[in-house]
């Protein structure tokens, strides 16, 4: 089933707070994947990633729903329900950078990185 997020529950102004994951970026790390917080604009990273970012920011904020903050992706997730959600078009930029490297930033991935990924 897929949740619609109600209409005036986000404030579709608010930009992302970068280009990568606000965590791994202030720890030096690197990420997979990037996910939006719909609620803030929080950048943070996948769950596969290393620090699972995105998730612990939801967790500590009580923040519902997150985006995809890659390019060509354009789906949401409820948190509280755990389910696919469809949004309203938010603050640009939609995505990270196109020349960033996935995974990233391309300096911080070891050449070993498929091995270190989340798989639970």
């Amino acid at each position: 089933m897929t949740e619609r997020i109600p209409e005036g529950e986000l404030d579709t102004t608010i930009p992302p707070s970068g280009a990568g994951c606000v965590e791994c970026e202030s720890e030096g790390s690197w990420w997979f994947h990037l996910r939006r917080c719909a609620v803030c604009g929080h950048i943070g990273c996948c769950d596969q990633s290393v620090g699972a970012h995105a998730t612990a920011h939801a967790r500590a904020t009580g923040h519902r729903w997150l985006r995809s903050y890659e390019p060509g992706e354009d789906w949401f997730w409820d948190y509280a329900r755990e389910v696919e959600a469809v949004g309203p078009v938010l603050a640009s930029p939609l995505h990270h950078p196109l020349d960033q490297s996935t995974p990233g930033p391309a300096e911080r991935v070891p050449h070993d990185w498929q091995y270190r990924l989340r798989t639970n």
